[in-house]
């Protein structure tokens, strides 16, 4: 993995600002950002291993643990909320019993915010994978998730 680590980054290394570029090609190609990437990273740039890990903190988009093997995101933008998106996400908080940025304990579902998906004329939406579903309710969430869960057991 440090190879192919280490090859991104160099990949990389010569952009302007390439810190970003760096970690959306190592989120790319493993689901998330390994831990010993930070230290590659912060090499390369001349960087401290506390700069790079305060970029990976302050963005949500990254992830420093692998996702379960479906990411279940919930449009968290205006016209979803007004819609029923709030208790949508607390349904499926409930449902999965974790919040926003874990997985469950299988392994299964990652539970995700996102800030439009550009379906704002079906709110709420959600997506998993590149599937987007619109005008979703609770009922319909519990059915995505258990459809999800069997797929995974499957």
């Amino acid at each position: 993995m440090t190879a192919t680590i280490q090859a991104l980054i160099d990949a990389h290394s010569n952009q302007a600002g390439a810190l970003l570029p760096i970690l959306h090609a190592l989120q790319a190609q493993f689901g998330y950002i390994p831990a010993e990437a930070t230290p590659l990273i912060a090499h390369s740039l001349n960087l401290s291993r506390a700069e790079v890990q305060g970029v990976l903190s302050f963005y949500h988009h990254f992830r420093t643990t692998p996702p379960g093997k479906h990411v279940l995101q919930i449009c968290r933008a205006e016209s979803c909320q007004a819609m029923g998106g709030r208790d949508l996400e607390t349904h499926a908080k409930a449902a999965l019993g974790l919040n926003y940025h874990q997985t469950t304990a299988d392994g299964c579902i990652s539970l995700e915010p996102v800030y439009c998906l550009g379906n704002c004329a079906c709110s709420p939406a959600v997506r998993v994978g590149d599937q987007i579903q619109g005008r979703m309710d609770v009922a319909q969430l519990d059915a995505l998730i258990a459809e999800l869960r069997q797929g995974a057991a499957a």
